[in-house]
Parts: C-alpha cells; sequence; structure tokens
C-alpha cells in the first residue's frame, strides 16, 4: 500500500509550487501522473486524494465490474465506438508489459469471454454482429451451443443436459479482460516515482488531502487543500480534476460546467460459488441507457463468481456515504431541464420498468428471487441458495444530463474551464479509457507548458507503435524526454 505521510507545516502561509496539480487519486488521476512522469520532463509534480489511500471510490475492486471494455462483446457499442474504445483499451495491455510479474499477476487477469445470444432474436443479432465485427476483432469465435458448453459448461448445460433454448455466442478464448483498478492505481504511481529516481524532478503524492478551494492567479492556480497538519496551499501552472462526480462539484463552484447535472447510478452485485471461467455477458437491450448484467470470476474473491451489476438512481455521489446526499443535491441542479430528461425516460416502458424493478433489487428478502431470474439466463441450473448480495460491492457512476440540450449523456465529459484549469467526469468506461483520457491531457499540458514530450516512447509503449504520428494529432516533436525518465 503507498501510504506516504505528510510533512509537517512549519508555515502555513507558504506557497509550494508546481509545474502540474492532479486532483483525485483513482485510476484516472494517477494515469495522468504516470504519463507526466515518464514522458515528458516537467520537474515538478503533485497528485492531492483526501483519503489516505489511493483508488478508494470508483476505482477501488469492489466497486466497479473489474472489466477492460474493448467493444468486442459489449453490444451497446457501435462498431466506430468500439475501434476508439479498443485503441484506449489496449493501452492497459501494453502498460501491463512494463510491469514486473509479481505486480502484473495482481493487476491484469487473462480469462476467455463472450456474449450470449438466448433466443432467435438475440442469436440473429450476434450472428450479423460478428459477420461486421470479426474482420476487424480477428480474436473473436462465432460459438455454437456444443461449443458454448466446451468453454462455459454451466451457461449451455442444466444438470448435463443441453438447454432448451436457441444460444449463440461471440467469444474471445484468451485475452486480457480483468483488471484491479485499485492495483492499477497504485502501480500508476509506483511507475511515476520510478521515472524521477535518481533526477532532480520530483513526483509528489498528498494523501488525506481535500481540496477547499481553487483560485485561479494570473496564469497560475492556487490550490488549497486541508490535511489532518492542517491547510496546504500549492501555486501550480496547470491543474487537472480526475475525481468522479466531484469533478463536477468542484467545476460548479467556481462557476463552470453550470450546464451539466449529475444523476448518479449506483450498481449492486450478487455472489455465487465458481460457475463461471470467464466473464459472460448477455446482449445489451437498445433501448436502455445501463448495461445488461454479466458473471465473472471475482479478481478479489477467488472461488466466487459475481453477477450484476444491477442499475439504481441513488441519491449520492459515493455508494455508502449518506453524507455525500448533500453534495449529490449541489450537482444535481434541479429544474426543468433536469425533469425533462427524467420524463423522457420514464415514458420509455422498458426503461420504466426497469427502473422499478431495479428498486425492488434493493428490497432484502425480494432482491435475491428477483435477481435469480435475470442470472439464470446466463447460469440456467442456478439456485437460489447458490446466490448470496454482495454486500459492500459496487460504486456509483456520474451519469450526466446535458441540460442545454436536454439529454442524458452517455460518456465522459471534459469541462476545460481556464486555460490550464480542466474537470473530468469520468463514467464507464473511464477505468478502460484511463491512459487514452491521460493522453488527451497530457497533449493539452505539453502545448500550454512548452515541455519536452518523448511522443515516440509513449507510442512505442502504450500504443505498440512505432510512429510518433500514432499519438494524438500531427505536430513538431517537442523533444526525447526518455532519457530523463530512465
Amino acid at each position: 500500500m503507498i501510504a506516504p505521510a505528510p510533512a509537517p507545516i512549519t508555515d502555513p502561509a507558504a506557497l509550494q509550487e508546481v509545474d502540474v496539480l492532479i486532483v483525485g487519486g483513482g485510476v484516472c488521476g494517477t494515469a495522468l501522473l504516470f504519463e507526466l512522469a515518464r514522458y515528458t520532463d516537467l520537474s515538478r509534480m503533485t497528485l492531492l486524494e483526501r483519503y489516505d489511500r489511493l483508488a478508494q471510490v470508483n476505482s477501488k475492486a469492489t466497486n466497479n465490474s473489474q472489466t477492460i471494455h474493448c467493444g468486442d462483446i459489449e453490444t451497446n457499442y457501435s462498431l466506430e465506438k468500439a475501434l476508439k474504445v479498443k485503441r484506449t483499451a489496449d493501452m492497459i495491455v501494453h502498460y501491463a508489459a512494463l510491469l514486473g510479474e509479481e505486480r502484473r499477476v495482481r493487476t491484469v487477469f487473462r480469462t476467455p469471454k463472450m456474449v450470449l445470444g438466448v433466443g432467435p432474436v438475440e442469436c440473429a443479432f450476434l450472428r450479423e454482429r460478428f459477420a461486421r465485427f470479426a474482420p476487424h476483432f480477428p480474436a473473436m469465435e462465432l460459438l455454437d451451443k456444443e461449443q458454448i458448453a466446451a468453454w462455459e459448461p454451466q451457461v449451455a448445460l442444466v444438470e448435463g443436459v443441453p438447454r432448451a433454448e436457441e444460444l449463440v455466442a461471440i467469444g474471445i478464448r484468451s485475452a486480457y479482460t480483468a483488471v484491479d483498478y485499485e492495483q492499477l492505481a497504485e502501480s500508476f504511481m509506483e511507475q511515476a516515482m520510478a521515472a524521477v529516481a535518481g533526477t532532480s524532478r520530483s513526483v509528489e503524492l498528498g494523501l488525506g488531502q481535500r481540496v477547499e478551494a481553487i483560485t485561479p492567479e494570473g496564469d497560475t492556480f492556487v490550490v488549497a487543500a486541508r490535511c489532518a497538519q492542517g491547510l496546504r496551499r500549492y501555486r501550480a501552472r496547470h491543474v487537472v480534476v480526475s475525481a468522479g462526480a466531484h469533478s463536477l462539484l468542484m467545476a460548479q463552484q467556481l462557476g463552470f460546467g453550470l450546464e451539466y447535472s449529475c444523476l448518479p447510478v449506483a450498481g449492486s452485485f450478487y455472489f455465487t460459488p465458481d460457475l463461471l471461467k470467464g466473464k459472460v455477458y448477455t446482449v445489451q437491450n437498445d433501448k436502455l441507457p445501463f448495461a445488461a448484467i454479466h458473471g465473472d470470476p471475482d479478481v478479489r474473491a477467488p472461488g466466487q463468481t459475481r453477477f450484476g451489476p444491477t442499475a439504481l438512481l441513488l441519491p449520492l455521489l459515493e455508494r455508502y456515504k449518506p453524507a455525500s446526499f448533500f453534495e449529490f443535491l449541489k450537482v444535481l441542479r434541479l429544474d426543468g431541464a433536469v425533469l425533462a430528461v427524467v420524463w423522457q425516460l420514464l415514458r420509455v416502458a422498458d426503461i420504466r420498468n426497469y427502473i422499478l424493478r431495479n428498486l425492488l433489487f434493493e428490497v432484502p428478502w425480494l432482491r435475491r428471487r428477483l435477481f435469480l431470474a435475470d442470472a439464470r439466463k446466463i447460469v440456467p441450473g442456478l439456485r437460489l441458495e447458490d446466490l448470496s448480495f454482495a454486500k459492500g460491492f459496487g460504486g456509483v457512476r456520474p451519469q450526466l444530463i446535458n441540460k442545454s440540450e436536454r439529454t442524458l449523456m452517455l460518456g465522459e465529459a471534459r469541462i476545460a474551464a481556464l486555460p490550464g484549469l480542466v474537470f473530468n467526469v469520468t463514467p464507464s468506461p473511464g477505468g478502460t479509457c484511463c491512459l487514452g483520457n491521460a493522453t488527451i491531457d497530457l497533449e493539452a499540458i505539453v502545448a500550454r507548458l512548452g515541455c519536452n514530450f518523448a511522443r515516440a516512447r509513449l507510442a512505442r509503449e502504450l500504443y505498440g507503435e512505432a510512429e510518433p504520428s500514432a499519438v494524438g494529432p500531427d505536430q513538431p516533436e517537442r523533444g526525447e524526454a526518455a532519457a530523463l525518465n530512465r
């Protein structure tokens, strides 16, 4: 565990000068710190995290689906989106090659995966999807019932007998499919510190520091953060806030991002005995803006399969943190535009029924019985006594509403408030895209601060490509910082 203690504060009025200050120690904030430390020659980089450990909110291993989303088995992805996401998802795989074996085996996991079609409509859909996607995803295989049974016996068989429904699946036989994002965040921090070791450059991690204010001052920003030792103040040339839903809260406190409202969606999970060898997804209902349930081995709970998530509209910015209700009220910014979007959702019968059903999933006696019916689509022989509610598991996804357009946003938001001040709100698949999103911020920092950037090295190590033009827009090299980072 990475947990350096803050140094005593001898002069509360003193300003600590830094080049880049990152707020948020989840997988997105630490990914950016890693890229800055390894691929630029910036001298002073600081990351502030309000908890006393990294990755304790959405990146915590128990609070997400532990999945690398590549678009191959996520049927709510168009081909265009799948190819875009795959490029950034592959960055995690390439990054894993930089890690030592002991760290790698605790961080990324190789398993089979498939998306399962049940019944003639879903099977026809998957056959057509396979024909379009397979040329771009050469590891894909189209599986019939017998092949599904060979990969995942519990999916295709009931007490050794093939299930009656028509089955088709799109499968990937072996790939890095699962991530412990908590471990990934810690590895980013380790790699960032290793990149500056033995040089005059510095990476500072400020755990237990809650940012209270960000004040523009000329072309810099003064950041005040409260910790156990008192108030710390930083002057940063560039500030990136990657703090989930709290990014929106902080932006709006400064008067930015007021066109957005946040509708938090919580996900709950259920455990069963060890039933699946890999990830098994189901076909997404295209009328629902929420992920279909899936089952997969839990990376932190050996011998157990985790099913979920459900989707519950929850008035909290953090799951199991009742005090975050008041923060939710601030980012909800309830008005006619928000009510119009909610009404548009509730007018769709599939969405309305889904929301009501997921409310019932939270009723203690009833939830297992209701969820059993959904989980049996994946494992038809599943019994009620095998199913247990995963208490303490599940996070909150900051689903954004664009109030100006009166639409529900299905991706991340990047609020470029001022030159040098950015707020990132990254719901799913933000973990998968952490390195790709970090590269966007990295490019902006390089352009603004004029630092050297080892573009070719990043392209080679994270994209698996040799040409500098593979990363970001075409622009002249600002210099190779690789030698500084070895």
